[in-house]
């Protein structure tokens, strides 16, 4: 009996009235975020708002030829993910549906009704236990282990359990849904869990995000950091690369698990994502990033209903590997298609509008969805784990001041602004220096003097003020011109320039200058600000401004970008800037 069947069999309540993704159903006894299956193929969707005998529903599938007196089910329970084993490598829809499996059902085109499972019912996985029979285990506790794809993957009780003594626990082969524990009271373990998309899973204790997520951009790690368990927003308006930088802090930064949410964006850019990350080298591992990546595609020819179920999938796959005591890095590529969403399901719904016509809850949804993201004590493993999330925001024409990016702004502590007039001019990632900041700059430095270099907050401010002095003389430069400026100003122009290309400029497709680490991170900055150095030096010892400038050990910086072996380039480079200064000042 198919689905269909048993809705027409037994069906909870009946379509009243279909006005695009909502559907309105009487005769229903329903919660608030019930999952139910509409009409004759089964649409899944979620009750988001019930009056008098009337639940509204938003389905996350096309409603096209669904008709009034049509059967609605209701099936008591919140729209869940399934975690266990099996999850990292998968690419799935916003629903948690595998899109491979959907494909070999379907073909490339998901029809309407079908369904699969998040993760593997049938594979089996070597059970290895770490408690024994008469321990006593808690919610969140590690009872075992098991290999995947991405090292050992900790077989946790699940949150929702009330804990108690070990009456039974098996070691083996055994698939995600057979019993592998069983507690004195009853209750039986198995290694797949379900938790509801909406609800944020407990932790011991939250803590203070003190250490950083090593981005490999230089711009980011040296001018506005992230702490693990920190959120961001990147705002920025069409080609200014906010997919590239997702992109990139996804493939590089030193998270233990990625989480890649594809929100509403083009499918184009999309099949870049799912193309690449299977082929990609890890820079920590030498594996594929695959190994260690969820992907979620939910693009924008799909429902829109179903874009907030892609957010709240993705963040609480997050929280189940957070909970393993891993720091996850969460992209959400981006949240103003989801706003997006929100803005036309809540004119079905015909609530009264706010700005720009977005609901008046978009600042409590986006502040419900960041500040998921924290390092946190997990109920059972030692170490602390954490959800890093990273909001791509797509204003339209570029203009910060419109809701999703104000709102965004209200929550998160790092604002990573991108401009178009950089972009124009090929300067990526085209992050704009003035207009972007970090709320973890101080409480990072610590670690960056620490493990890298006691120097490293003393020539970031330094970099700093230089760049805010040359922003101040390029306003001058507009009205006079260059030649008409000291000597020793056009050295610091000169200066700037060498920092904004050799420093915060990295090429995303280059194989080398795609990944800086914090180490070379802060010798390509002290080389630049050495040579800096010996210039105001040389000026200051009466040599020609013209002939600092024309300097080829200048322009042989950049070399170090792209240099396999950075530390012998440095080297080389150094001792032909010594050369050249001795020479240049008899």
């Amino acid at each position: 009996m198919t689905q269909a069947d048993l809705q027409q069999a037994d069906a909870d309540g009946e379509i009243y009235k279909v006005t695009g993704p909502v559907v309105i159903a009487t005769g229903m006894d329903a919660q608030m975020y019930d999952v139910v299956h509409v009409g004759e193929e089964g649409l899944m969707g979620e009750v988001i708002q019930i009056e008098d005998d009337k639940s509204y529903i938003q389905v996350y599938e096309d409603t096209t030829g669904v008709k009034p007196g049509e059967p609605v089910e209701n099936t008591g329970s919140p729209l869940s993910v399934e975690l266990g084993p099996g999850l990292l490598t998968s690419i799935y829809d916003g629903l948690q549906r595998p899109l491979p499996e959907l494909e070999e059902l379907t073909g490339n085109f998901i029809e309407r009704g079908e369904d699969a499972p998040g993760i593997d019912m049938e594979k089996e996985y070597d059970f290895r236990p770490i408690r024994e029979e008469g321990d006593k285990v808690e919610s969140g506790d590690v009872i075992g282990k098991v290999d995947v794809e991405f090292g050992t993957h900790k077989v946790l009780v699940p949150p929702s359990s009330e804990g108690g003594e070990i009456a039974e626990i098996r070691s083996g082969e055994h698939t995600v849904k057979e019993k592998i524990a069983e507690l004195e009271n009853g209750e039986e373990i198995a290694m797949r869990q379900e938790w509801p998309i909406r609800e944020a899973r407990p932790v011991e204790e939250d803590l203070k995000p003190e250490v950083p997520l090593v981005t490999g951009q230089r711009v980011l790690d040296g001018l506005f950091p992230i702490a693990k368990g920190g959120t961001a927003a990147v705002p920025g308006g069409f080609g200014t690369g906010k997919t590239v930088t997702q992109q990139s802090l996804a493939k590089f930064s030193d998270a233990d698990i990625i989480v890649y949410i594809g929100c509403g964006e083009r499918g184009n850019e999309m099949t870049e994502v799912l193309e690449e990350f299977p082929e990609l080298e890890d820079p920590q591992t030498g594996d594929k990033i695959i190994n260690r990546t969820i992907l979620i595609a939910n693009t924008s020819n799909m429902p829109v209903a179903a874009r907030e179920a892609s957010i709240y999938t993705g963040v609480t796959i997050a929280e189940y590997f957070r909970d393993m005591g891993l720091d996850v890095a969460l992209m959400a590529d981006s949240t103003s298609r989801w706003a997006e969403a929100m803005r036309e399901i809540s004119a079905r719904l015909e609530e009264m509008p706010g700005e720009r016509g977005y609901p008046a809850y978009l600042a409590s949804r986006l502040a419900e969805f960041y500040e998921r993201a924290g390092r946190v004590e997990p109920l059972g493993p030692e170490d602390p784990g954490s959800v890093t999330v990273v909001g791509a925001v797509s204003p339209p024409g570029g203009d910060f001041s419109e809701p999703v990016t104000q709102n965004t702004l209200r929550v998160v502590k790092n604002f990573w602004a991108l401009d178009k007039d950089l972009a124009e001019k090929r300067h990526f990632p085209s992050i704009n220096w003035d207009d972007s900041y970090s709320g973890y700059d101080d409480m990072l430095s610590e670690y960056f003097e620490d493990e890298v270099d006691e120097e490293w907050q003393d020539n970031i401010q330094r970099m700093k003020d230089l760049l805010q002095k040359d922003g101040e003389l390029q306003e001058t430069v507009q009205l006079v011109g260059k030649d008409a400026l000291p000597d020793r100003e056009r050295l610091t122009l000169e200066i700037g320039t060498l920092v904004k290309q050799f420093y915060l400029q990295q090429n995303a497709f280059h194989p080398v200058d795609q990944y800086s680490s914090p180490d070379k991170t802060f010798n390509i900055l002290e080389l630049i600000l050495d040579w800096g150095d010996e210039a105001y030096q040389a000026l200051e010892d009466g040599a020609m401004v013209e002939d600092i400038i024309s300097l080829s050990s200048k322009n042989r910086i950049s070399e170090v970008k792209t240099a396999e072996d950075y530390d012998a380039k440095i080297e080389e480079i150094r001792e032909q800037m010594q050369e050249e200064f001795s020479e240049i000042e008899k």
